[in-house]
């Protein structure tokens, strides 16, 4: 018997038991939906965190931070200054292996007015006009502010869409979309002008959402509950998660404007404190990133005369986590969808075993005219196998409709993603069941006695 017959017989034998053998092929089919599943949730996740960890910078972005003394230098802390602009100019100067340098200044419960709308961002920083590089940003309107504004300390400003959204209204709001550029705001009593803003940063999940949502007729509703208030962090919904509402909720001003202006009533005998919150600085090769650490590790305990009151915060960690977290993702995973599979394939087998009892006489029968040992070993076996192939095709099908549940239940910055080599992969685990689950009872049909077959009652 050639293999198209044996085939053949098989899709025949299928359809002559529909009923059995959809309840047998459902094992497989809830293997294979589930390990495609469970890839595109996998992908899903690894697609939003990659996302956030470049939209913060990136691998080679180092976060430098004051910290706590050590145990064995406490009896100093007095004379601790904590990260200065002394600092910066020392890892510029003195660290080749750092090719970026950004100082910033942070002030906390910052409101921002405008007419009678008001608003407190998640981030108003005093910063270098290289911060734009450094935390990849990009100004859509308008511009950054660059080295004249900060050394004139002008009350300049870019700001983030969630700042603008709250200011003076939304494109969900207005039904367009509102430059802001020139506007005058008040920040703690002083005046500023916003030059810049940034684009709306969200996950690429959320932004085919906002697209097709363009397409929908805008409705515009009046404002009927008396003057615009403060919504905080919020603004608009802040998409892409986390990191992406971060962004938005942003405001860069000159570093020497934070210095003078806000930084004025914070140091002592009225001179503005000098210490910078924290700085960020851009290693010039991640593969070199220990070397660098450490060249700007012995700059900087120059500078603070032996005192490691400062710590560094990579970003190398969140990138190792990412990784783990998905391997880790992936092997449970997968090691439920085999479980799915196992038993799939255990039901294949049952069905077999079954089908040989029904038809040990047909058996004896070929064995009586002619069929060796590996004809009716074949037969079985195609039988066993191409009830996983379709039982796998099925499954395919049935994944799709399980990803498309699965992000409608899921964050839309981890929106499951299907890749064609997890459904090759459930495929050819769903073919490799049917083989293996189709090997004993091939066998043992093929071991029968024609005699006692055809003996058989």
């Amino acid at each position: 018997m050639n293999l198209v017959n044996a085939i053949m017989v098989g899709l025949k034998e299928i359809w002559a038991h529909k009923f059995r053998s959809v309840l047998t092929m459902l094992g497989i089919i809830l293997g294979v939906s589930s390990l495609v599943g469970m890839s595109a949730l996998v992908k899903g996740m690894e697609n939003g965190m990659k996302e956030a960890l470049i939209a913060i910078g990136g691998v080679e972005k180092v976060r430098l931070e004051e910290n706590d003394l050590p145990a064995y230098q406490q009896t100093m802390a007095d004379q601790a200054v904590g990260c200065t602009m002394n600092d910066v100019y020392a890892l510029q100067k003195s660290a080749p292996l750092i090719k970026m340098v950004t100082p910033e200044m942070r002030t906390r419960d910052v409101t921002m007015t405008h007419g009678n709308r008001s608003f407190t961002p998640w981030n108003f920083i005093g910063t270098w006009p290289n911060a734009l590089e450094m935390n990849q940003h990009v100004v859509e309107y308008g511009r950054m502010f660059n080295e004249i504004d900060d050394e004139q300390a002008r009350n300049v400003c870019v700001i983030g869409t969630a700042v603008r959204d709250s200011l003076f209204g939304s494109p969900e709001q207005l039904g367009y979309e509102y430059n802001p550029v020139g506007e005058q705001i008040t920040v703690k009593h002083q005046p500023f002008t916003i030059i810049g803003m940034f684009e709306h940063y969200e996950s690429e999940q959320d932004r085919k959402a906002r697209e097709f949502a363009k397409t929908q007729p805008v409705q515009l509703v009046a404002n009927t509950n008396g003057p615009a208030k403060s919504r905080g962090w919020g603004g608009r919904r802040s998409s892409g998660g986390f990191v992406f509402s971060m962004k938005n909720n942003t405001v860069y001003i000159p570093l020497n404007t934070m210095w003078i202006k806000f930084r004025a009533t914070a140091g002592s005998n009225n001179i503005p404190d000098a210490r910078l919150s924290n700085m960020s600085v851009k290693v010039a090769d991640v593969e070199l990133m220990d070397q660098a650490i450490q060249q700007a590790h012995n700059v900087l305990m120059h500078t603070h005369k032996g005192l490691e009151d400062f710590a560094f915060q990579t970003q190398e960690d969140w990138a190792d986590n990412i990784n783990k977290a998905i391997k880790n993702a992936r092997m449970s995973g997968g090691i439920i969808a085999a479980i799915s599979l196992l038993v799939g394939g255990i039901g294949i087998m049952n069905i077999m075993l079954a089908s040989i009892t029904e038809r040990i006489r047909e058996i004896g029968i070929r064995k009586a005219i002619g069929a060796t040992f590996s004809d009716v070993f074949i037969q079985i076996l195609v039988e066993s196998v191409v009830i996983a192939v379709i039982g796998g095709a099925a499954g395919l099908l049935t994944s799709m409709g399980l990803v498309n549940f699965l992000a409608f239940l899921s964050p839309t910055d981890n929106t499951p993603v299907i890749t064609v080599n997890a459904m090759m992969i459930a495929f050819a685990f769903s073919v490799g069941v049917g083989i293996m689950a189709g090997l004993f009872p091939a066998f043992k049909a093929a071991k029968l006695d024609p005699i006692q077959a055809l003996r058989y009652e």
